[in-house]
């Protein structure tokens, strides 16, 4: 048997990207998942259902979440992955813009623990995955808000597990490392030597590939299925080795 059979899950950002990845996985293995997002995907595969919402106010995410309560019933696994990146230093970004990441990749995953965390209480239990990032353990430059929201997310999960285990609900962190996208392949691609940062970023992980959103979905089926009822308050690095591969000077 499909190891989420019978499970309902909410993916936000589940459209592209990693959250592409983990409807698919999701979908492949029996769960019905709730895209939440601002954009409508291209498309989505036989099993998931959009709903356009903007995970920076407030009362979308609470009008959201009680229209699938109200639709559903429950939902069983919660997957807080919707979010932003920009570079910039402390000393060149705005209030604004820290505002901004804040709303998106901290503040909305708040939000939509505090709505679904009853129903899950009340069903008697559910799995909690929130997107964390190697950023949150470690940063690169300029991404000082990024890592900050990032490091928040884990927190917040490892919070989450103390509070809540005894409702019978479990709240884990996966910190991807480099995952190929749409977005990192033109990241990269606009570079101007592209192959070699290609090659160089092959060599930064010891498995000798980069990542894909596949990666991330198979660790976010197990943690939202029964297999891991005794995993909770864990930060989970899919990074192919590559914070533990200590760099060496290449002349």
């Amino acid at each position: 048997m499909a190891r989420l059979t019978g499970k309902i899950a909410i993916v936000t950002g589940g459209g592209q990207g990693i959250g592409r990845g983990i409807t698919d996985r999701f979908v492949e293995e029996g769960a019905e998942v709730i895209v939440a997002q601002r954009s409508e995907p291209d498309d989505l595969p036989i099993g998931a259902e959009f709903h356009q919402v903007d995970l920076k106010n407030a009362k979308a995410i609470k009008r959201f979440c009680g229209q699938v309560l109200e639709d559903k019933g429950v939902i069983d696994v919660l997957v807080n992955n919707a979010g932003v990146m920009f570079e910039k230093s402390v000393e060149e970004m705005t209030e604004a813009d820290w505002d901004s990441m804040m709303d998106v990749n901290l503040k909305a995953p708040f939000l939509l623990m505090k709505e679904i965390v009853p129903a899950m209480r009340k069903a008697g239990g559910g799995s909690i995955i929130n997107i964390g990032s190697i950023e949150g353990l470690a940063s690169n430059p300029g991404h000082a808000a990024y890592s900050a929201s990032k490091g928040g997310i884990h927190g917040l999960t490892h919070a989450i597990a103390i509070d809540h285990g005894q409702d019978g609900i479990r709240c884990n962190a996966i910190a991807p490392g480099w995952i190929r996208s749409e977005l990192s392949d033109i990241y990269v691609n606009t570079m101007p030597d592209s192959e070699r940062v290609k090659a160089e970023l092959k060599v930064m992980h010891p498995v000798g590939r980069l990542g894909e959103p596949t990666d991330i979905g198979n660790m976010a089926v197990f943690l939202g299925s029964d297999e891991s009822s005794f995993v909770t308050g864990q930060t989970f690095v899919v990074d192919g080795g590559r914070m533990k591969k200590i760099p060496l000077p290449i002349s």
